[in-house]
Order: C-alpha cells, then structure tokens, then sequence
C-alpha cells in the first residue's frame, strides 16, 4: 500500500482518540470522544461498529477479565459489549465536574496510566493518575491544561507524559512500584510542529507521536532525537496504536472538530511505518 490509507471512508470522528488493539477480539479499538462513542474494527472481516456512548468517552483499555475499562468524564468505569453495560469503578475528581478524561494507558504490571484535562480548554485543572489493579488511585502529578499519552520505555525506567497546550512531552523516572520523580522536558514541539498529541513505543525504542495541528506522525529516538516523520493528510492527528498478528500494523486517529467537512479529517488512518510494535497490556483488576 502506499504510506498511509484512510480505512473507512464513512467513518468521520470529531475527535478521534484512546487507540488500543485487542488480540483476544482481533479488534482495534477506538473513541471519539465528542460524538461521544466507541469504535471498533475488526480485522477479521473489515467491519466497524459504533456504539453511542452516554458521556464523553477519552480512552480505553482492555480488562484481563474480559470486557474494556473506559475513562469517562465522571470517572473510570467497566464496559461489556453485546448488549452494552457500563459499571462504575471510581471518579478522583468529583470536586471538577468542568473536567474530563482525555488518555490513558495500560503498563506491563496491569496498572492504567490516565490523564484530565478542563473541557473548555482554559484551566490548568488537569492532572496525571495511577490506577492499581486493587481499584485503588494515586494522583501524580497535577498543573495540565491538556494532558496526553502517556507511554512508556522499552526498558520500562520512565514515563513519557505531555502537556498538549505547552507543547512539551515530558519525561518521568518510573520505580517499579509505579512512583514517578523528576519530570523533566524531554521533546518540545516548535510552532511549525503543531502540538504533541498521543504516543506509543515500538519495539526497538522509538517514541511514535500524533502531532495536532500538524498532519503527521514522528518518530523519536530514544534520546529525544527526531528520527522520521509520515505526512498525513488530515491536520488533526490524535493517537496511534500498533496491531495486528505480528503488531506491523499502524493505526492512527484525527479530529474533525473545528475543520470544514473534508475528506479526511477525523478519519482513521493506516499508516506504512516500517516498524513493530510492543505488545499491547491489560488492566489487572
């Protein structure tokens, strides 16, 4: 194929995010989470299906006992598919009904990494959370106009975070235990660049990033360094997870939010990115 390709042309999200594949259904998962709804493709058949969600719906990652976790706006919940049931697990911010889940994650120890952020964009009301698989949260870190990712390294020593709004992707040194220390800048994005948006590691290292306001995706060294970039012909790039068999398969999420109708802002996107990709973890409780 050539480097990329729009996967449904009848597919249109006013803001993709929350990329996450799931071998078990043989799925990619992914929100938009304006409509608000869930999407998911299967690459058995090719098929998508949409399911209407009843609040704004940032991420969602797979559960080890079967089913998705989601990051709503009122807090984190079970989803179960066929015939939709959403159960409740816990809300850290109910002191911020202006607030909303924006990205989350999933690590090799069945813990889910999530970020906030303020709805309307103005506040720096967003934080970054831990939460264990004994349904037990930590806030980490706080001070976020628009919090993104996250990922982690190969090696598992640190978490990549951002602020979108500050165009920063920062750095965290992460203990086993899931603490976190030294947040330091680690990627700045200048004007030409757009923001940094969602993230996702591949197999040698490489730090994959969604560029808004971009239309492309880059791949970082390990060092931070830029190593390649892949044009795309939406300008909203959101997130991006890899899938598949053999995880060579690239996915990648755009926003039609704010943009005139096209034909392919806020569409999904197949991208030829010569990489492979990480497995892909489980929520452990």
């Amino acid at each position: 194929m050539a480097q990329w390709e729009l996967v449904k042309r009848d597919v249109r999200d006013q803001l993709g995010e929350g990329a996450c594949w799931s071998p078990r259904d043989r799925a990619f998962y992914w929100v938009d989470i304006l409509a608000p709804a869930l999407n998911r493709l299967s690459l058995e058949d090719g098929r998508v299906v949409r399911w209407a969600m009843p609040e704004p719906l940032g991420w969602v990652v797979r559960r080890s006992a079967g089913g998705l976790i989601g990051g709503f706006q009122s807090g984190v919940a079970e989803i179960r598919l066929d015939p939709l049931v959403i159960t409740p697990i816990v809300d850290p911010e109910p002191h911020l009904p202006g607030n909303r889940m924006n990205d989350g994650k999933a690590d090799a120890q069945g813990r889910i990494w999530f970020g906030t952020m303020d709805m309307a964009e103005e506040a720096d009301t967003g934080a970054l959370y831990r939460l264990d698989s004994d349904r037990r949260w930590t806030r980490l870190d706080d001070g976020y106009r628009v919090t993104n990712g996250p990922a982690f390294s190969l090696d598992g020593q640190w978490l990549y975070h951002s602020d979108t709004a500050r165009r920063t992707i920062y750095r965290f040194a992460l203990a086993p235990d899931g603490s976190v220390a030294d947040r330091q800048p680690f990627i700045r994005f200048g004007d030409d660049d757009g923001y940094p948006d969602g993230m996702t590691v591949d197999a040698a290292g490489g730090l994959w990033v969604a560029h808004w306001g971009g239309g492309r995706i880059s791949r970082f060294a390990p060092d931070g360094t830029l190593d390649r970039s892949i044009a795309l012909p939406a300008q909203q790039i959101t997130n991006m997870a890899f899938a598949g068999d053999d995880l060579d398969r690239l996915f990648v999420t755009s926003a039609a939010k704010g943009l005139p109708d096209s034909e392919h802002d806020g569409g999904l996107f197949e991208v030829e990115s010569g990489a492979i990709g990480l497995p892909s973890h489980e929520y452990a409780g």
